[in-house]
């Protein structure tokens, strides 16, 4: 590929090249990589002790809309991943919670994780590899930081 290529088109080139090793490893549970992702979320929220994981939570954590959240726990309760109930503390909103299928599967998409990017990365060296990772989390905070998503 050019370095003359835009940055825009490579970031979504490796979007999409990550998304795809992904959604072949979530297929093989019956899921997609954005089910598997919001999934883990949950996971990992539950495994910090967080008391409840709320749909607006996972929204903010995922910077995905109101709707496209609805659609995605309604996906993933009907397959017996998630357990939504109403709130005890604010019954406007509903608590969503790992089932005993899904509990923990946070490591096992940390596994995936590592596995996609070791293979997207395969000709890079450890310190490249590192440097990246860097790179991305310095960009990620300043998204946060413009509230682009918020």
């Amino acid at each position: 590929m050019s370095d003359s290529m835009p940055s825009g088109l490579k970031i979504a080139i490796l979007n999409r090249a990550f998304r795809k090793k992904l959604d072949e490893k979530a297929a093989a549970m019956g899921l997609t990589s954005v089910q598997l992702r919001v999934l883990g979320s949950v996971s990992r929220l539950e495994e910090k002790g967080k008391g409840e994981i709320h749909q607006n939570d996972l929204e903010k954590l995922e910077h995905v809309t109101h709707p496209a959240m609805t659609k995605l726990l309604q996906k993933l309760e009907s397959k017996g991943f998630v357990k939504c109930v109403a709130s005890s503390l604010d019954r406007r909103y509903k608590n969503v919670m790992c089932t005993e299928k899904s509990r923990g599967i946070h490591k096992v998409i940390l596994s995936h994780d590592k596995e996609v990017f070791d293979e997207l990365c395969k000709d890079l060296s450890e310190g490249q590899k590192e440097s990246f990772q860097t790179l991305v989390s310095l960009i990620l905070k300043d998204i946060d930081s413009d509230k682009i998503f918020n």
